[in-house]
């Protein structure tokens, strides 16, 4: 199958990256940690410090799991479960933030959740099997609410209906993913996608993954803060049961740590119902209501038995070629975002760095899950879900198999619709509670790249904290510059050009990975390789450059052998 047991170290490594790594991942013995310091300080210059040096490390050995060692089945499915409930709060944040816009009611909402949870299931199978290999959940995307939104305005006109209205932008956003889906497919399976990532160093590599994490702190806190009483404890609550509570004995260490977040969640969820019975909220604003009730949602009502969804279950899509260019666009952004999550993924799953011709394949298959989500009718298109690779970290299982399992959740869940509406009723705080751990632990595993390159040039720092800053920055003044004046900075008369600059200028991720390979590869490039970590991060971007890449990455069950390798090669 590709996949064999034992992690290779023997291949294109620097002097420092002496270190075992076998399946149990056990820390290499004392005496040998000895040995490489002593190694280390003999190699420093005259009155440098002389505190122990810790050799860098290209694949994480301290977790449990790596990402072709599988936990016990019950295990397994407890673990997928929790990948189940972490992506659900994104995709009931961004039907609630589209769907009443649209004109939908309640019962538009299930619907689009269902679909929303049904398609996340699929593409994230698709991806595991024959796209990335890698553990990473596609989910629904921020990204594409820019162009959604400009749809919406659009055809704001004259309806017998709010429902009909509901309908009619649904369609048109259909047929705007269906023809913007070729962006991602041509350039994943034309191979332009894996040129490009070649330009990256790990100076770039740095402020991308940090922003796919840093650059949603807005959902994190701000959204706790909606309901404090229950957001607040939940974060405290899951940071003293997960880190602290472990320590206290060795049976419940390993319990504690893999599945404080659904122990935590479940205890959070049953106050807020008490809260919500007691009638705590009864007489408290409509806005309050919203985000603290557990009955708030009228999913539970509204939701359908059982309910398979299938193509075009809204009618025909719309095309219209303004509202193409916008998801384009996003198509783009999604696919930059989507690479940077797997940067993370790829490194708290104990994997090496995906190669080129890895991010090529998983770009072409995104697009075939876009165009997929098109002919479904969810109301935005897929990205991988950073909250799920961040939970790799939190629980130390970066299995691949726990990520398929969890897509067995997904479509159960969105085909029996009153038992995922049951779940959907959790509320909102509480998720964002849980982000602000998991965003966290991927944008410090973005940081994590930076022991490839020397971080004492002054060149590295520069190109660092620009592309950091702006990664932040410009998206901050996008965003806010839309909420108050209704519209993006960039307002010319064709609202196509508006809505790809607007939505590409929005994402940290797709900023700081202009800026940084702008600067990375003019300011001396060719001068300060070593600097850079070129030496280390080439091979690890060629097919055949690194033992490890087949082991990783290649195709199961001889798929490659059926397939034109022309396109997936």
């Amino acid at each position: 199958m590709g996949e064999t047991e034992n992690h290779h170290h023997h291949h294109h490594q620097p002097p420092s990256h002496n270190h075992n790594h076998n399946h149990q991942h056990q820390q290499p013995p004392q005496q040998q940690q000895q040995q490489q310091q002593q190694q280390f300080q003999q190699q420093l210059p005259l009155g440098a410090a002389k505190g122990p040096i810790i050799p860098p490390q290209e694949q994480l050995t301290n977790l449990h799991y790596c990402i072709h060692s599988n936990p016990s089945w019950h295990q397994t499915c407890i673990l997928g479960f929790q990948h189940y409930i972490v992506m659900l709060g994104t995709t009931i944040l961004i039907t609630n933030s589209i769907v009443p816009a649209m004109g939908g009611n309640a019962g538009d909402k299930a619907r689009v959740i269902q679909c929303l949870l049904f398609m996340s299931g699929i593409n994230t199978l698709i991806q595991t099997l024959i796209g990335s290999r890698l553990p990473a959940v596609m989910g629904p995307s921020y990204m594409y609410i820019i162009p959604v939104m400009t749809i919406i305005n659009d055809n704001s006109g004259n309806y017998a209906s709010e429902h009909q209205r509901f309908i009619h932008n649904i369609r048109t956003i259909q047929g705007s993913l269906i023809v913007s889906s070729f962006v991602c497919i041509i350039l994943g399976f034309g191979k332009a996608w894996g040129n490009f990532t070649r330009l990256f160093s790990p100076v770039v590599i740095v402020p991308v993954v940090s922003l796919v994490g840093l650059g949603l702190f807005s959902r994190g806190f701000p959204q706790l803060a909606n309901c404090v009483e229950l957001g607040l404890p939940m974060l405290v609550l899951l940071v003293l049961v997960q880190q602290y509570a472990k320590r206290l004995h060795a049976r419940a260490h390993p319990i504690l740590e893999r599945y404080a977040l659904l122990l935590c969640m479940g205890l959070i969820w049953a106050f807020a119902a008490i809260l919500t019975a007691a009638g705590v909220y009864n007489r408290v604003k409509k806005e309050t209501q919203m985000n603290c009730r557990t009955d708030r949602s009228f999913l539970i009502s509204s939701a359908p038995w059982i309910k398979i969804p299938y193509p075009f279950q809204w009618g025909t899509p719309i095309f219209s070629a303004g509202s193409v260019f916008g998801m384009m666009g996003a198509a783009l952004v999604s696919s930059a975002e989507t690479t940077a999550t797997f940067y993370a993924a790829a490194r708290l799953s104990g994997a090496t760095p995906p190669p080129a011709h890895v991010l090529s394949r998983s770009v072409g298959w995104q697009g075939i899950s876009m165009l997929l989500d098109g002919l479904f009718g969810t109301v935005v298109g897929t990205t991988a879900s950073v909250e799920n690779v961040g939970l790799l970290g939190l629980t130390y299982v970066g299995s691949r198999r726990v990520v398929q399992v969890s897509t067995a959740f997904m479509i159960f869940f969105s085909i029996f619709g009153k038992f995922g509406a049951f779940f959907a009723s959790i509320p909102l705080p509480v998720f964002a509670a849980v982000y602000c751990v998991l965003y966290g632990i991927v944008a410090a595993n973005g940081l994590s790249f930076i022991q490839f390159t020397n971080s004492n040039s002054m060149r590295n720092i520069y190109v660092l904290g620009l592309s950091l800053f702006l990664g932040i920055s410009i998206p901050y003044y996008f965003m806010s510059y839309t909420m108050t004046a209704r519209h993006g900075p960039v307002n010319t008369g064709g609202e196509w050009f508006n809505d790809i600059l607007n939505t590409i200028f929005s994402s940290p991720a797709t900023v700081a990975m202009i800026v940084g390979t702008l600067l990375d590869t003019t300011l001396e490039a060719r001068d300060h390789t070593v600097e850079r970590g070129i030496p280390w991060w080439v091979p690890f971007q060629r097919r055949k450059g690194e033992v490890r890449n087949e082991e990783f990455y290649s195709l199961p069950l001889r798929i490659n052998e059926f397939m034109p390798t022309r396109f997936i090669k």
